[in-house]
């Protein structure tokens, strides 16, 4: 057996307990060995009962005194009841219809019962202990992740059997001299450790060999994801023109935007396509950044291409890049899902012949009917937003172009590594000269009327301003309660100023509609959810309110407060809040003392993780098992320079000794990333 073997081949499995296995991710049996328990019950350390914590589990030892009495409760329901004592105190244990449970207790007999223990000051009680005999039970219990049908032990029993199966000549991936330099457990002790342990410094060890592996593997299949396009590139850049471009521009450049621009230009004039991530908090003049790169290719005879996840922000885009560019000479279009189909004929025709030289879009970009003369460069906007093999489609219409991707969603950079490993990265940390600081309150829900008289002080001096609903509840529908709220709010406090809706639910013609409404100051006031997040430059907004700021993410909070603040008038944001918990107060405290997106973002890793860091996960990556990206940030730094030391010995895996090493980087990765591992 072998870590390859199919899960139904296994001793008592079959296909309907394989069917259930697959819920939980396992088709084999390396899949079923690298399903990691959640938690572990320690019956080593064992309590008297009277000393016992009470309300969370513990491991008692007793002896039982009476005879288990069967109470029939009502049809389906039978209750088994006896006294047990640890000759201190007495315990009452209960057992739920489980009569194989009740009756393998015998009088006078010590066993050992696992569960919470209560006290209603007349006595201790148990409900649905497991009970072991007391005689080499006292262990680290692993428990697992379980789906109906298939208890933790029904797993830690197929666990056990298979680890005795397994092939002791399974080749451990980690070469020896790793194993040795960073004193790691081989593979299968490691294995057995962590579902087994024989104590918790071994499962302390097991832990950090698998976290070990796991990052490592991780850290080689992100830069062999890198290196997959060091073939010729098929827009290199013969001549830099950033010194004409910066030229024409009225304003001068900041420091960082001129090293970002030197970053990917250098990037663009080497023989392998440009894969690059341009982060910048809102504000930081990624637009002028892409512009200049855009001139540079444009210059050379290349086309280039900018994807945006919304019509009003693709709009936005090339409002931009026509000012800044089309002077230039450079033929701009833009191609989204509401362009007419008699302009998407002509802007398809003149990108195949090479008139268009840049086109700015959504979605509608990677159509099997959109072709390229010459792409150069592609550009997408806010990638998050965009899973990994949108960006690839896209790239897939040229032949090797440079790939540019600007996020305005500070990322921690250890989790960048892990979101955008593929890329490089290069980050805009300065604000151009001019830019308004937003001033933030937080303020509690009794001030809310004159936060409200605020708003309305902002629309009678020709200003505009956003309202962001309150994140519903589990269960609520979002359109239901945002429809509410604007209701409230149009109808009565508002009800003498033109007030929009903004929701996820809503079309995204509707969207857009509302959108242009307020861009062009039609609407004044915007009642919205998270979707304006993302949004577009509204000059004249200058005030936001968030309803029930502590439920917000930071980074979030900051995302929404960066719709305001885009012009020349000063912006002021109001978290309502009434929660009292002390890590809330300090997170709206943290919003109220920095405008610093990157700050903000390190709080916000610290406080959530990187697992909801974007609410949902990145498409295309591979899920971690076993590591945490902000918990082992050592760890993850050191097996990224042993990645690359591995690599500069043999940077495809192709020797002898590295074969096990890339198989299990593509499994990590799994079948998707295959291709481009082989």
């Amino acid at each position: 057996m072998n870590f390859n073997t199919d899960i139904r081949y296994l001793k008592g499995v079959g296909e309907k307990r394989a069917l259930l296995l697959a819920k939980l991710g396992v088709g084999k049996v390396g899949d079923l060995l690298r399903l990691y328990p959640r938690l572990y019950e320690d019956w080593s350390k064992i309590f008297t009962i009277d000393q016992a914590p009470l309300d969370r589990p513990v491991c008692i030892k007793a002896k039982v005194l009476k005879a288990v009495s069967e109470h029939r409760v009502r049809p389906g329901m039978v209750i088994y009841k006896t006294e047990v004592s640890d000759g201190r105190s007495l315990m009452q244990i209960t057992i739920f219809n489980n009569k194989y449970a009740a009756q393998k207790l015998a009088v006078g007999k010590e066993y050992l019962f696992w569960g919470k223990l209560s006290h209603n000051l007349i006595l201790y009680e148990m409900n649905s202990p497991e009970i072991e005999n007391p005689d080499g039970n006292n262990i680290i219990r692993p428990v697992y992740p379980q789906t109906a049908g298939l208890t933790s032990r029904m797993l830690a029993n197929l666990i056990k059997s298979v680890l005795k199966s397994l092939d002791k000549k399974t080749l451990d991936p980690l070469p020896p001299q790793l194993l040795e330099k960073h004193n790691l457990l081989p593979l299968n002790d490691a294995l057995l450790n962590i579902h087994f342990p024989k104590d918790f410094a071994m499962l302390e060890r097991a832990r950090h060999r698998l976290i070990f592996e796991e990052l490592l593997f991780l850290q080689l299949g992100l830069y062999l994801m890198k290196g997959r396009d060091k073939t010729a590139s098929g827009a290199f850049i013969e001549k830099d023109y950033t010194h004409d471009f910066v030229s024409l521009l009225p304003f001068k450049l900041t420091g960082a935007q001129e090293r970002c621009i030197a970053e990917a230009t250098k990037d663009m004039a080497k023989a392998h396509p440009m894969s690059r991530l341009l982060q910048g908090d809102v504000g930081s003049g990624k637009t002028v950044v892409a512009a200049a790169l855009i001139y540079n290719v444009v210059k050379n005879s290349f086309q280039a291409a900018l994807m945006a996840p919304t019509e009003i922000l693709a709009q936005q885009h090339y409002k931009t890049f026509s000012q800044i560019l089309e002077a230039k000479g450079i033929k701009i279009a833009l191609l989204t899902g509401s362009t007419t189909a008699k302009e998407k004929k002509l802007i398809k025709d003149s990108l195949a012949d090479g008139q268009i030289q840049l086109v700015i879009g959504t979605h509608a970009l990677i159509q099997r009917d959109v072709a390229f003369l010459n792409l150069g460069l592609v550009i997408t906007d806010e990638q998050h937003r965009f899973g990994v093999n949108q960006r690839a489609l896209l790239g897939e219409k040229g032949v090797n172009p440079h790939i540019y991707v600007m996020s305005a969603t500070p990322i921690p950079r250890t989790l960048a590594l892990f979101i955008y490993g593929d890329l490089d990265i290069s980050i805009l940390d300065e604000l151009p000269p001019g830019r308004q600081k937003i001033e933030t309150y937080a303020v509690g829900s009794d001030l809310r009327e004159r936060a409200l008289n605020y708003v309305k002080k902002h629309l009678d001096k020709g200003l505009q301003a956003y309202i962001v609903c309150p994140l519903v509840e589990e269960g609520e529908s979002e359109m239901a309660a945002a429809n509410q709220y604007f209701q409230e709010l149009s109808q009565g406090f508002f009800a003498d100023y033109s007030v929009g809706l903004l929701h996820g639910k809503m079309k995204a013609k509707d969207k857009d509609s509302v959108m242009k409404n307020f861009v062009d100051g039609q609407v004044r006031l915007l009642v919205s959810t998270t979707v304006v997040e993302v949004g577009v430059d509204v000059a004249r907004a200058a005030i936001m309110v968030i309803e029930n700021a502590e439920r917000f993410g930071l980074s979030q909070l900051h995302q929404l407060r960066g719709r305001i603040g885009r012009g020349s008038h000063k912006s002021t944001c109001i978290l309502i809040s009434d929660a009292q918990n002390e890590e809330s107060k300090r997170r709206l405290e943290i919003m109220t003392q920095t405008n610093d997106g990157f700050l903000i973002a390190e709080e916000d890793l610290k406080n959530r993780g990187p697992g909801d860091f974007f609410g949902s996960r990145q498409h295309g990556l591979p899920e971690l098992k076993i590591a945490d990206m902000l918990k082992d940030a050592d760890i993850l730094k050191t097996t990224r320079l042993e990645a690359e030391n591995l690599l500069k010995a043999d940077p495809e895996l192709l020797q002898e000794q590295s074969k096990a090493l890339k198989t299990a980087v593509k499994d990590l990765f799994g079948l998707k990333a295959m291709s481009a591992l082989n």
